[in-house]
């Protein structure tokens, strides 16, 4: 079947597998127009990443921050990172806590679609890569919690900013040598701690990262503990540059408690 005709087949089953299956927003239950979209309400509660931010790391200043480009925000003059860059598709709101969560650990697998194309939206187009060339590299779990979930998101993830042309998926490059604990509740130091030596380079993929561009996906990132593991892994084992993107980012100091985003815009077709 050439995909020209299943996707033919596939669109004249929607109308029945809607009638079947309505569709639903993943977030709150809403009834919306086709499955894989957010009711308005819930697009509404998204919190964009805009600028100005920092130009290191993409931190939004907010309307209290230095306006000029090229910017350098605070943590990143202490400890300037090793990656090339944060994209993050979202800020870590209630609306996009749900969506993690039914994404992650409620099994929702079909959100990835979703998910990577609110991503693949904040990437940067024109960055001088060779997107053909660049290499999709997921976040890696260990091989039981692999085999207790059944997936690994941040593949799934990388799976589908693959077909969006996002790079070529290098679903292995990296490995979890020891089982960690559950970071969720640790400081940074002691997620550094919990981390150290956890992560690195399987042998065989270290052809394969020399000189290369690679784009390191994950859902959720909280204090960079683990994705700074993954930078510095795959920078010594040669790859050229290592930009992170991820659905959401925990940035508490972005949001004020009136649930208002300085530094952030709306999502594209909130009302």
């Amino acid at each position: 079947m050439s995909d020209g005709f299943a996707s033919a087949f596939f669109d004249a089953l929607e109308p029945v597998l809607d009638f079947v299956f309505p569709p639903r927003c993943p977030s709150c239950g809403a009834g919306v127009g086709r499955h894989g979209g957010l009711c308005a309400e819930c697009w509404a509660g998204l919190a964009i990443p805009a600028e100005p931010w920092c130009a290191a790391c993409q931190r939004p200043f907010g309307g209290h921050g230095p306006a000029e480009a090229g910017a350098i925000c605070a943590p990143c003059l202490a400890h300037p990172p090793r990656h090339a860059g944060i994209f993050a598709a979202t800020l870590y709101t209630p609306v996009s806590r749900k969506l993690v969560l039914a994404f992650k650990h409620g099994r929702r697998i079909a959100m990835a679609p979703m998910l990577a194309r609110l991503i693949a939206a904040r990437l940067p187009s024109d960055d001088g890569e060779r997107l053909p060339e660049r290499l999709i590299v997921p976040v890696p779990l260990h091989r039981w919690r692999l085999w207790s979930r059944g997936y690994n998101q941040a593949a799934l993830l990388g799976r589908e900013l693959e077909k969006l042309g996002k790079g070529a998926m290098l679903v292995d490059a990296l490995e979890r040598r020891k089982r960690t604990p559950s970071l969720g509740g640790l400081g940074a130091k002691a997620r550094r701690r919990a981390l150290a030596g956890a992560i690195g380079v399987r042998e065989g993929a270290r052809a394969q990262l020399e000189g290369r561009d690679v784009l390191l996906v994950d859902d959720v990132l909280t204090s960079g503990a683990t994705t700074d593991a993954c930078v510095r892994a795959l920078r010594k084992a040669g790859a050229r540059s290592v930009r992170i993107a991820c659905f959401a980012r925990v940035l508490d100091e972005a949001l004020d408690h009136t649930n208002e985003t300085p530094g952030a815009i709306a999502a594209p077709g909130a009302t």
